[in-house]
């Protein structure tokens, strides 16, 4: 199909959602680099500038063929793509006095295509520190946010926009309102694109790829492979279609015979669980860093992968990988050309991408994000009870279960204490790897943003809701990924499962990870952090709050386990923390 629409990717992490969002909107979009010369996009009734991590200013940033503004063809730029666009044009941009990041107040301060039918304050979603402040010739300020005092522009003679908020993720309420104005108000596109029943064309690409080889999937029991196993399964049918699950000896309790119960039901010929604790673990001694830990991992399933493969002589020279990869996956790996790595995924690592060189994987849902994937189950008739269950990662508890390097107090601030354990983040579209604001207070939503969004040396801000000591008395000891911790937080992510699901707290969330962080006391060493999070997609998340007597019950409980000092619930948002910690 000839695009009416494509998405330049200056790098962003949303690149890739804005052209699925055009398309649930019914027109057909395509992503291109950012670079690509205006010569190849003729014919196109309209082009998105997606964010970046980079700053405009910077030498080799990412940048469009300026002829791409003088086509005709109409123009939205987002986030990055906006102050690109100042910049090419004669506007003025400068690193902003604070970051911002989640929620914002967007003020709309005059008429504008974009805004049809949107009156009033807009909640929208913010990642920027660079902001513009100073429109290019022709072009007027739409409006303003507290922090940004240019957060929309427009030239309408021309037919260019801008916005330095994201309207293609969920948490900007009418942000598909604004894509629609843009697609249909501005550039005149028509609907042709359907996107449902796309189960077809899926088993079609998977018997292309897989020709007249067998497929081999090293499962987890999460949403994602048993898609990917069910649609290979469907394709190929179940003789042709090899499972196996790694007990690794980083999972849940009871997650094991959970899951081979599941692919039992699923109608799997071929299905084993593979018993690799002692391997893993023994891999995993002594390692802190997280993306180390991530990397190890992911080298350790490809040597299981290997070693099952070659036990199995019935695969020998007639064999692809299968993966239940997502699109979240591949771009916080750095999926694409000017795009960060936030963190490697266990299905991005070195041995997984020989495999790809190779030519030796299959993975069905790699452009899919989570609510489609749940989408394409129930088209297939998975069970609810599969679909329905909240992500875990691949690399299980080990990215969950936080190390210390040394021991270290924690830093009295003005506005709390420094909780010298670092977490993943990302901010502007890049990764973040920064300590922690803990306070001993419930803020509001705003003031959680605030304190985070205001003290850049951090990137996430927790509350200590109960402990054995205060936050004044703990400290961060020197801990490494072992048996005793591991069983720590597998007790309380257990306790913790358990009660959010007679609670029916697990229905108001996405997502509820549990986080042990080696804060505490000598005779109590470990805290557990509380993570519950809504989310469509996993690309953008915000905190879920539970009523203060469900969460003092649910701390007393945990503060029952051996070795936990205190319990703290993550206040803060995806951006500028992502969901897991590390």
């Amino acid at each position: 199909m000839q695009p009416q629409i494509t998405v330049l990717d200056a790098g962003g992490q949303y690149c890739h959602l804005i052209a699925r969002k055009v398309r649930d909107l019914g027109v057909y979009a395509e992503v291109r680099p950012s670079e690509t010369p205006c010569a190849e996009l003729s014919g196109r009734k309209g082009l998105i500038i997606s964010g970046g991590p980079s700053s405009v200013y910077e030498p080799d940033s990412p940048t469009i063929d300026p002829g791409t503004l003088q086509t005709g063809a109409a123009v939205l730029g987002i986030c990055y793509g906006q102050q690109l666009m100042a910049y090419m044009l004669g506007g003025s941009v400068r690193k902003g006095d604070k970051g911002e990041y989640g929620f914002a107040r967007l003020e709309i301060s005059g008429p504008a295509p974009i805004f049809a039918g949107i009156e009033g304050p807009q909640q929208v979603w913010m990642s920027h520190r660079d902001t513009v402040d100073g429109v290019p010739p022709g072009f007027r300020s739409l409006g303003q946010t507290a922090t940004c005092e240019i957060a929309a522009m427009a030239d309408d003679s021309r037919r260019l926009y801008s916005v330095q908020f994201h309207p293609e993720v969920v948490h900007t309420p009418r942000g598909n309102d604004m894509l629609a104005n843009f697609l249909f108000g501005v550039c005149g596109c028509e609907r042709d694109w359907n996107p449902m029943g796309q189960i077809e064309a899926l088993e079609r690409q998977i018997r292309e790829a897989a020709g007249e080889r067998n497929i081999f999937f090293f499962v987890s029991g999460g949403v994602d492979s048993t898609v990917a196993y069910t649609l290979c399964l469907r394709a190929l049918g179940p003789e042709r279609v090899y499972g196996a699950y790694v007990d690794t000896g980083l999972m849940r309790e009871g997650e094991t015979e959970f899951v081979e119960s599941v692919f039992r039901r699923l109608g799997a010929t071929h299905f084993r669980v593979e018993q690799a604790q002692r391997q893993f673990l023994g891999a995993l001694a002594g390692v802190r860093d997280p993306e180390q830990k991530r990397h190890i991992i992911g080298e350790q399933f490809v040597e299981v992968q290997e070693r099952v493969l070659r036990e199995g002589h019935f695969l020998e020279g007639n064999w692809i990988l299968g993966q239940g990869t997502i699109y979240p996956d591949t771009i916080e790996s750095g999926g694409t050309a000017k795009a960060e790595v936030i963190k490697t995924h266990h299905n991005r690592v070195a041995g997984i991408q020989r495999l790809i060189a190779a030519g030796r994987l299959i993975e069905p849902l790699t452009q899919f994000y989570k609510d489609e994937v749940r989408r394409v189950g129930r088209e297939l008739g998975i069970e609810a009870e599969i679909l329905e269950r909240h992500p875990f990662p691949g690399p299980g508890l080990a990215i969950r279960c936080l190390c210390g390097d040394g021991a270290a107090q924690l830093e009295r601030i003005e506005e709390g204490w420094i909780l010298p354990v670092h977490s993943v983040g990302v901010q502007g579209d890049s990764r973040s790897y920064r300590p922690v604001l803990a306070i001993d207070y419930a803020p509001s939503a705003a003031e959680a943003a605030d304190l985070v969004n205001g003290i850049s040396r951090v990137n996430r801000v927790v509350q200590l809701v109960a402990g054995h000591a205060s936050l004044a008395a703990m400290s961060v000891t020197a801990s490494a990924l072992d048996a005793v911790r591991l069983e720590r937080l597998r007790r309380a992510d257990a306790v913790v499962r358990r009660f959010s699901h007679e609670t029916r707290f697990d229905s108001k969330v996405w997502q509820f990870p549990v986080v042990l962080i080696p804060a505490g006391t000598p005779e109590r060493p470990d805290s557990v952090v509380l993570r519950p999070i809504d989310s469509v997609d996993g690309m953008t998340a915000q905190v879920v709050r539970m009523e203060e007597s469900m969460l003092s019950r649910l701390a007393g409980e945990l503060l029952g386990i051996d070795g936990v000092c205190g319990v703290f619930y993550d206040l803060t948002n995806k951006p500028p923390a992502t969901i897991e910690w590390e």
